[in-house]
């Protein structure tokens, strides 16, 4: 069976490269998500597998999204990995804490994204 990917960025740009990876390299179906407020939206309707949340947008930002995310009934069971440009070690046990599966580094390696993710949730990941 297909995982189906949300990913939730303000960065067009980002949405369709990481569209592109997850698609291409695992054969995964991805959502994407302009805001919090769209991705909490989508990630309800839609019930993807997992979610990729980018820790820094306007309006409302990733840790705020999450915790919506994990307050949601709807929503609370879904695995949230963040895109982070802010990748320092203490930024790292801080997002551990919060209970998201991994952060991701911005800018990352298009072509290991879909195993980074892969291994974060133990899916067995066979190159698409």
């Amino acid at each position: 069976m297909r995982k189906r990917i949300l990913v939730v960025d303000n960065e067009e740009y980002i949405q369709e490269v990481t569209k592109i990876c997850l698609e291409t390299v695992a054969g995964w179906d991805v959502l994407t998500a302009s805001s919090g407020a769209e991705g909490i939206q989508k990630a309800e309707l839609e019930q993807p597998d997992a979610i990729l949340l980018d820790v820094m947008m306007p309006d409302m930002d990733g840790i705020t999204t999450l915790r919506r995310l994990q307050t949601n009934p709807a929503t609370q069971h879904i695995p949230v990995m963040f895109f982070t440009a802010k990748a320092q070690l203490n930024d790292y046990q801080y997002y551990e804490k919060l209970g998201i599966k991994a952060a991701i580094a911005k800018p990352f390696e298009p072509m290991i994204l879909a195993k980074q993710v892969a291994q974060a949730l133990s899916w067995n990941f066979e190159p698409y």
